[in-house]
């Protein structure tokens, strides 16, 4: 829906000329946007401030969705709060530690090389659970001891390899050193962000949830949570949520996509976009969740969970509309420094 001659003019009265040609601009991108055929809901905040946002084909900002591996992003950031409250080591600690009683009986050697760093930046080295292996793997009746169970493609810490099981790994790890459920976990601590809520979650055939896949969270939720780390590990009210070297640790790079050539962190890409570093979550079919540090800008795109993103081109069209995005919002700041 494009905005009306009517609103235009109370928002001509009501707001100083840039932040008006901001909304129309934005109005428009958000207008062409529609032209993307699986793409669901755009919201566009800009230090916490929706400044626009829209909803297509009877979808809305408010309504769950479910966000696939754009989940990796929040379990990464429940281990961060773990190890900031002293219930992991640190990122360098063994798996072993917790999950030793789930190895293979004849286990390769190198699992007990494997870190929890290691599963945050996808380099611990299994063979992985997803794309063509994931409906094997969450068939099996213990997907902790089946991703365990992975034959070796590379040597812990070496080239990355995208598998949901390294991820359910840690949310197996966070429910043993809790005594709680992953779920529990993240109502409770980010329990301080109002807008922050899962609607629902996969669980394994032992009941632990799903690290990384099968997460249902409104657009307004998963900004919420984008927020959190767009502003340092702050909730809106000043408590703090993730401590922010931790979030500093998980936008470093530390190996790349074989697919997309873009960097990782600790369950974060790592790219530029519209001549702008953004790090950002993604799920398949094109669940996106962007933060633009040095524009205070945080960006949410979801889009069918039924239809692929990366082969088809999709995900690329979605970091154009957002480049797009970007190209508005730095245009207009850069005007207004000029003023």
């Amino acid at each position: 829906m494009k905005t009306s001659p009517a609103l235009l003019a109370v928002l001509f009265v009501l707001s100083p000329l840039p932040a008006l040609a901001q909304t129309q601009d934005l109005a428009a991108v958000l207008d062409a946007a529609d032209a993307l055929e699986p793409l669901e809901v755009v919201v566009v905040a800009q230090e916490g401030d929706i400044l626009a946002e829209r909803g297509y084909d009877g979808h809305a900002p408010g309504d769950p969705t479910n966000i696939k591996s754009a989940s990796k992003s929040v379990v990464s950031a429940l281990v961060g709060i773990a190890i900031d409250k002293g219930l992991i080591e640190g990122v360098d600690q063994p798996i072993a530690d917790f999950l030793s009683d789930d190895f293979p009986a004849d286990a390769d050697p190198r699992l007990d090389m494997v870190t929890v760093g290691h599963l945050l930046s996808m380099q611990a080295g299994l063979g992985r659970t997803s794309g063509p292996n994931y409906g094997r793997w969450v068939a099996s009746n213990n997907w902790v001891r089946s991703a365990l169970a992975q034959a070796f493609e590379t040597d812990p810490g070496g080239p990355m390899q995208y598998s949901t099981g390294s991820s359910h790994l840690l949310s197996a790890i966070l429910t043993r050193v809790s005594g709680r459920t992953t779920l529990d976990l993240a109502e409770d601590w980010f329990g301080a962000v109002p807008e922050f809520d899962i609607a629902g979650w996969e669980r394994d055939p032992q009941g632990i949830y799903l690290g990384g896949n099968q997460m249902a969270m409104s657009p307004h939720s998963l900004l919420g949570f984008g927020e959190v780390f767009r502003t340092g590990g702050l909730a809106p009210d000043g408590s703090r949520i993730v401590s922010e070297d931790w979030i500093a640790q998980s936008w470093v790079e530390r190996t790349n996509s074989r697919f997309s050539g873009d960097g990782y962190g600790y369950g974060w890409f790592l790219r530029e976009i519209g001549g702008e570093a953004v790090r950002y979550g993604w799920g398949y079919g094109g669940q996106m969740i962007y933060i633009v540090p040095a524009l205070d800008l945080t960006v949410v795109m979801t889009s069918d969970e039924f239809s692929p993103s990366a082969g088809n081109g999709h995900r690329d069209a979605l970091h154009d509309l957002l480049a797009e995005i970007i190209g508005v919002v730095d245009g207009e700041e850069a005007s207004a420094a000029q003023d």
